[in-house]
């Protein structure tokens, strides 16, 4: 085992911070659908937008961190990506059971699995940039309707914005899961605050 420094300060902000806008947007979000009554419907409305500007800010600002850095690298494979999303979901489901070897190991390159790549791809590219234009239109849909949007598409933008949120629930309870999956309970946690964690060797 050796200790190398795989998170930058910058990549360690991003991620608590996203985490807590997320968190914060969950929170509010389910206030808003009565599932609960802390801070009152108003509130919680006026922190859920003011948290969704927050979101859509660092979502641009990853795309530039990304772009700038060539960190975007993380996210290209080489060879048969679909092979590589299998053997890492069969060590997951099995191997990681039995004490089997990673089949990927993490350096200063790669910090990411093939697994780990798809899904947080499809995050930031598909999945957070879709629940933040389906709820700018719901916020803005009486503008939207007074340009002639079908006033009738109002519950089903309704029903797919609350989709995508328990989607997104889904996904943090896995990814808080994976938190555990690494060297000790708490290993990946402390990388994510340190910077540093400690791979196999090559």
């Amino acid at each position: 085992m050796r200790k190398v420094y795989l998170y930058a300060r910058f990549q360690r902000f991003w991620h608590w911070m996203q985490a807590l806008i997320i968190f914060a947007l969950l929170f509010s979000g389910m206030e808003i659908h009565g599932l609960f009554k802390l801070m009152g419907y108003e509130a919680a409305f006026h922190m859920h937008n003011y948290f969704a500007m927050g979101l859509l800010a660092f979502i641009l600002l990853a795309f530039f961190w990304y772009i700038t850095t060539g960190d975007f690298r993380q996210y290209l494979t080489e060879g048969n990506l679909l092979d590589k999303i299998l053997l890492q979901a069969r060590y997951y489901m099995n191997g990681i059971f039995r004490n089997e070897p990673h089949p990927f190991k993490k350096n200063e390159i790669s910090r990411l699995n093939p697994l780990q790549r798809i899904t947080y791809l499809m995050l930031t590219l598909v999945g957070l940039p879709a629940q933040i234009i389906v709820g700018f239109i719901y916020f803005y849909f009486n503008e939207l309707v007074a340009l002639g949007m079908d006033p009738a598409l109002l519950a089903p933008i309704a029903y797919f914005h609350t989709l995508l949120a328990y989607l997104l629930i889904g996904f943090v309870i896995m990814h808080v899961y994976m938190t555990t999956t690494g060297h000790t309970l708490t290993s990946n946690i402390k990388a994510m605050v340190t910077g540093w964690e400690e791979v196999e060797d090559d």
